[in-house]
C-alpha cells in the first residue's frame, strides 16, 4: 500500500488510506473480542457471557480512556511533526509514554481494589457477579501492559504510520482467538480463561510495539530539525540532540489540555454504557446477555466511525502545525462522504441479518428474552450510525485543532442525556429506553461541535512553539 502524504497529497486520498489500515485494525481489535463473547456463549454458557458483559463495560471505559489519552497527546507530536521540529516531537513522545505508564499503573490499583464494589453498585446479578469480579481481577493485574499498547498505537497514527499498528491488532488478534480456544475447551477456564488469553496476547504486541517505535523515531534525524539546519553545522545538530529532554513538564501541561477532553469523547460511549448497566442489570441476566450481544455488534459497527474521526484529528493537527487550515477543511468534507458510506452498508447489513449474527452469540436453549433484546437493539440502532459518524468527525477537527472547550461540553452533554433518559424513562417504557438514548446524545453532540466548527475558530489554535 502506498503511503499517502496528509501535508501534500489530496486531502481525500491522503485521509481514506490513513484512516483505512487504523479502521482494519480497529475492526480486529473489536473481532476478538466479540469472539470472546461467541466461545463464552457458547461453550461455557449463557451466564458465562452475562458476566463478561457485566465487567465489559468497565473495562472499555479503561481502554477508551488508554485510546482518548494517547489521541490527545500526540496531537502534539503531530504538530511538531508537521513543523518538522524532530527534537521536540521525540521529547514529546517519551513525555507522553512516562506520563500514561504511570497513570496506567494508579488505574490498575484502582481496578483490582474497586471492581467488586463497582460491580455491586451497578447491580450485577448475584448468579454471575463470582466470575464478572474473576475476570476484572485478572484484567486490571495486565492493564498497563493494555494500556501502553493502545498509547504506542496513537503515537504511530500520530507520526503518520497508521499502518505498524494494523499489523500488530492482526498478530494479537489471532493470537487472542487462539488462545481463548486453548483455555476455555482445552483446559476448561471458562471466564478466566478469556481474560487471560487478552491480556497475554496484547502484552506481547505491547513489548513489540515499544521496539518497533525506538526503530521509527532512529529514522527523523535531529539534525534536520529547522532550528539545526537553520545553524547549518553539524556540532550545533550535536548539541541539540544532547540537550534533548526525555521529559518536558510544559508539554506535558498541553497535552494535558487536548488529553483530559479526548479522554471524555473517546470514553462518552462506554462511560454510558457503564452508567445505564445498572439500568440493564435489573431485568436480569438473560436480557443483560442479549444486551450484550447487541453492544459487541455495535462496538463493531461504530469502528470506522471513530477511526475516521481519529484520522481527521492527526490530519487536522499535522496540516495546522504546517499553517494549512483550508486542508482541513477539505479533508473534513472528504470525511463527511467516508462515515456516510459507512453508515449505509452498516444500516443494511444488520437490517438484513441482524438475526443470525445475534443467534451467534447465544447457545441453542438460551433464554427467548436474549435473543429479544439483542435482535431488537440491533434493529433499531442500525439506522443511527451516522449520528456517530458526523460526530466523531467533527470532534476529530476540533480535537486536532487543540479547541478543547465547545469539544468537552458538547461530550458530556452527550453522555448526560444517555444517562439521564436511560434512568428516567426505563420504568416506563421498559429497557428500549437505554438504546433510545443513544442517538439523542450522539447528534446533540455533533451539532454543538458542528457550530463551533462553523464558526472556524478552531483554525486560530496552536498548541505547539518553534
Amino acid at each position: 500500500m502506498k503511503k499517502y502524504n496528509m501535508l501534500t497529497d489530496k486531502p481525500g486520498r491522503s485521509l481514506f488510506f490513513f484512516a483505512l489500515p487504523m479502521i482494519l485494525g480497529n475492526l480486529f481489535q473489536q473481532f476478538y473480542t466479540t469472539v470472546d463473547s461467541i466461545i463464552v456463549g457458547q461453550f461455557v454458557g449463557e451466564d458465562a457471557l452475562a458476566a463478561v458483559g457485566a465487567s465489559y463495560s468497565l473495562t472499555t471505559v479503561f481502554i477508551m480512556i488508554a485510546i482518548g489519552g494517547g489521541i490527545g497527546a500526540s496531537v502534539i507530536t503531530s504538530q511538531y511533526l508537521g513543523a518538522g521540529i524532530y527534537r521536540k516531537m521525540k521529547t514529546s513522545v517519551s513525555t507522553a509514554l512516562i506520563s500514561f505508564l504511570i497513570l496506567s499503573l494508579v488505574l490498575s490499583a484502582i481496578g483490582l481494589l474497586g471492581n467488586r464494589a463497582i460491580l455491586s453498585g451497578l447491580n450485577t446479578p448475584e448468579n454471575i457477579l463470582s466470575d464478572a469480579v474473576l475476570y476484572l481481577e485478572i484484567y486490571f493485574l495486565g492493564l498497563p501492559f493494555l494500556f501502553m499498547y493502545n498509547i504506542l498505537s496513537s503515537i504511530f497514527n500520530a507520526l503518520g504510520n497508521s499502518r505498524t499498528p494494523l499489523y500488530l491488532l492482526i498478530f494479537s488478534s489471532l493470537l487472542n482467538i487462539g488462545m481463548d480456544l486453548v483455555m476455555v475447551r482445552v483446559f476448561h477456564l471458562g471466564v478466566a480463561g478469556v481474560a487471560i488469553a487478552t491480556v497475554i496476547a496484547q502484552g506481547l504486541s505491547a513489548v513489540i510495539s515499544f521496539c518497533l517505535l525506538l526503530r521509527l523515531l532512529g529514522t527523523y534525524r535531529e539534525e534536520t530539525d529547522a532550528e539545526a539546519s537553520d545553524a547549518g553545522e553539524r556540532g550545533v545538530a550535536d548539541a541539540d540532540i544532547a540537550q534533548r529532554k526525555l521529559y518536558d513538564f510544559s508539554m506535558l501541561g498541553n497535552m494535558i489540555r487536548v488529553a483530559i477532553p479526548s479522554m471524555v469523547q473517546q470514553s462518552i460511549v462506554s462511560i454510558g454504557m457503564l452508567l445505564v448497566q445498572s439500568v440493564v442489570n435489573g431485568f436480569g441476566s438473560s436480557v443483560l446477555a442479549g444486551y450484550t450481544a447487541g453492544m459487541r455488534i455495535e462496538s463493531i459497527c461504530i469502528v470506522p466511525m471513530i477511526a475516521t474521526g481519529n484520522a481527521v484529528s492527526t490530519f487536522t493537527a499535522q496540516n495546522l502545525g504546517a499553517g494549512q487550515p483550508e486542508r482541513v477543511r477539505r479533508g473534513y468534507l472528504a470525511g463527511v462522504r467516508m462515515v456516510a458510506a459507512f453508515a449505509v452498508l452498516t444500516c443494511l447489513i444488520l437490517t438484513i441479518f441482524h438475526g443470525p449474527i445475534i443467534n451467534a452469540f447465544l447457545e441453542e436453549g438460551s433464554d427467548a428474552a436474549a435473543f429479544a433484546t439483542g435482535n431488537a437493539y440491533l434493529t433499531f440502532i442500525a439506522f443511527f450510525f451516522v449520528c456517530i459518524g458526523m460526530k466523531a468527525i467533527t470532534d476529530g477537527v476540533l480535537r486536532g485543532a487543540g479547541d478543547v472547550v465547545v469539544f468537552t461540553l458538547a461530550n458530556l452533554i452527550n453522555l448526560g442525556i444517555r444517562v439521564s433518559f436511560a434512568f428516567g424513562f426505563a420504568g416506563v417504557i421498559g429497557v428500549e429506553a437505554v438504546w433510545f438514548a443513544v442517538p439523542m446524545g450522539w447528534t446533540t453532540n455533533f451539532v454543538i461541535s458542528f457550530i463551533r466548527y462553523l464558526s472556524g475558530k478552531w483554525s486560530q489554535k496552536k498548541l505547539i512553539k518553534g
